[in-house]
């Protein structure tokens, strides 16, 4: 921590209906170093919070207007403050301090005040206060330090592979069957590393919650479809069937609109089709939809090599890769899961090694975001 950080003084916010009781505590308090602030009025004072947040806030319990317990779930509940450390102040029993906890409340010490106990609380949330500030500092620096860089590897990657190609083509001389093998093998290598960069940037992007989901009325039967068709000779390639099932149980009432992001359910249906692509070696892929008033469902059902139920509790967590040989960083279903979930949906897995995989995708037909 730089001696900048060290120099800021901790303001404290006291609120209580009664000056008598201000004084005390201010008067406890202000030897140690603390800016420290007094207010009577608890409305007045939740509006100071939300315009300019204190490190730690001193609360009474029982105030005219707004309780204590009250000003704390309104602080709680506003997404848009950090984390503000509350100890609460009161004159009663247990009960209260169980309520107060369920508020939100952090601390409580009891009427009346004794100095060494109020100052040893006050240290101890700001101790906690300084390691949260610092945990979250270091971690918003961590997302923008990803970002960046993701965001500058994707030019290079991209300006390599443009050169790689034209290599292969014979641009700037003759190519050997040998060299071209060589030059396309180091494309494949340099769009796998680009491919794990985009899904790396757009990762940071929904885990830093800016990530802007454009909602329209899509066609869900005709983006399936259209994946599909591209992912088929894919599967050609190897020898598999890319099986269709589209229905409509209620086709006059709801057509096969839903409320998505088109590029970015797409994004999560193309990921999952080429998973159960690469992972089967014979057979064939189903996909299937379902769509009713409430809910569009996707079904992906392979006879690929299956999932353990080891591997299935962490499949859709971050940089958790699977153990088969031909698994990538372990991004793609995490980044398939942020997106469904974003839409208010869910996404799950069924599966028995040795036996294919099922993964059910649950849209809502209207989402309210």
């Amino acid at each position: 921590m730089s001696d900048r950080k060290r120099e800021k003084k901790d303001r404290i916010l006291v609120v209580d209906d009664i000056f008598d009781n201000l004084l005390v505590i201010e008067t406890i308090l202000e030897d140690e170093g603390y800016e420290i602030e007094v207010h009577e009025d608890s409305k007045i004072a939740l509006a100071i919070v939300e315009e300019s947040p204190p490190d730690l806030i001193l609360l009474d319990v029982m105030m005219p207007e707004m309780d204590g317990y009250e000003f704390t779930r309104r602080i709680r509940q506003n997404q848009q403050l950090p984390f503000i450390p509350i100890l609460l102040i009161t004159a009663y029993d247990s009960i209260s301090v169980v309520e107060g906890l369920d508020a939100g409340a952090d601390d409580f010490i009891h009427k009346p005040v004794d100095a060494d106990e109020l100052q040893a609380r006050v240290r101890s949330l700001l101790r906690l206060k300084h390691s949260i500030d610092e945990r979250d500092h270091m971690a918003s620096l961590r997302q923008d330090f990803v970002s960046r860089f993701t965001h500058d590897l994707r030019t290079p990657l991209a300006a390599s592979n443009r050169i790689l190609k034209l290599l292969r083509e014979g641009r700037f001389f003759e190519v050997s069957p040998p060299v071209e093998q060589i030059f396309s093998t180091m494309i494949t290598s340099n769009d796998d590393l680009l491919h794990m960069v985009n899904s790396l940037l757009e990762v940071y992007r929904y885990e830093a919650d800016c990530k802007q989901i454009n909602l329209d009325k899509i066609n869900i039967s005709d983006l399936v479809r259209d994946v599909v068709q591209e992912l088929t000779p894919l599967a050609e390639e190897k020898g598999l069937t890319l099986k269709l099932n589209l229905q409509d149980e209620n086709p006059q009432e709801t057509g096969s609109n839903i409320v998505a992001d088109r590029i970015e359910i797409k994004r999560v249906l193309t990921n999952l089709i080429g998973n159960a692509i690469k992972f089967t070696s014979q057979g064939f892929i189903e996909i299937s939809l379902q769509l009713d008033s409430q809910t569009a469902e996707i079904k992906i059902k392979d006879t690929g090599t299956g999932i353990s139920p080891e591997e299935q509790t962490i499949l859709f967590e971050r940089f958790r890769p699977g153990k088969h040989k031909n698994s990538g960083s372990g991004l793609g279903l995490y980044l398939s899961r942020c997106i469904i979930e974003a839409h208010e949906g869910s996404i799950n897995v069924e599966s028995e090694p040795d036996n294919g995989s099922l993964f059910t995708i649950s849209l809502p037909v209207n989402s309210e975001q």
